[in-house]
């Protein structure tokens, strides 16, 4: 049995090391932030103390007895997939999965826990640092390039059903080169058409196209994805 010290360092550690990838998270708002992950950290490395340590009296009193330390730090690997499944939402006005990110985040972390817990701390401050890394720094550069890679787009709500002919007459009158026309029907709330232009699309157009958009009949909101980059 590990002396009570050593229990107190892992734990200790376990916490802080998840609290450093949780911060990221908190920063940005996720459902899985601070406490969340420091919480993972540190019940993976008590269930790794517990799965190594714990039974030390049976296998003195049954020599017969052996123990697979591994069993239930499997089990923790396993099992933290259905705490990361709650931080991924689909959004459906966006048509985008969000909390990715976050779920293999919650997943690192209760490795790096089950590494704490088994007294390997290089590898898990290690694995904390990398972590970080990822997390925070390439943020910015990901961020940069899905801008440079995501198109113009523009959101036609219509109140009731949607009219695509009515869409192609005024794309084809001002010769915009669109890439894709999406329709999707929301419930109580009527059809919404998304309308994605090719790469060369002239942004200082959208004004006049959202324009000549809120004109049809039917036509409820129009909005620009300001955001995106033709380049």
């Amino acid at each position: 049995m590990l002396p009570t010290w050593e229990i107190a360092v892992r734990l200790l550690l376990a916490a802080a090391l998840g609290g450093v990838i949780g911060f990221d998270r908190e920063r940005h708002t996720w459902a899985a932030g601070l406490r969340t992950h420091m919480l993972v950290c540190l019940g993976a490395a008590l269930a790794m103390i517990v799965s190594a340590f714990a039974f030390s009296d049976a296998l003195h009193n049954w020599p017969s007895v052996v123990l697979d330390p591994s069993r239930i730090a499997a089990q923790v690997i396993s099992g933290i997939g259905f705490l990361g499944a709650g931080t991924i939402m689909f959004m459906q006005r966006e048509n985008v999965v969000r909390g990715l990110t976050t779920a293999a985040g919650l997943w690192t972390v209760a490795a790096i826990g089950l590494a704490i817990g088994g007294g390997m701390y290089a590898a898990a401050v290690i694995a904390t640092a990398v972590a970080w890394v990822i997390l925070a720094v390439l943020k910015p550069l990901e961020r940069r390039f899905a801008m440079r890679k995501t198109l113009p787009q523009v959101r036609v709500g219509f109140a009731g059903r949607a009219s695509l002919a009515a869409i192609e007459q005024v794309l084809a009158g001002r010769n915009l080169p669109a890439s894709t026309i999406v329709t999707r029907h929301i419930p109580d709330d009527g059809d919404e058409v998304t309308v994605e232009f090719a790469r060369g699309f002239e942004r200082s157009a959208l004004g006049e196209l959202s324009d000549a958009l809120r004109g049809l009949p039917g036509v409820a909101t129009v909005s620009l994805d300001i955001s995106a980059r033709g380049g």
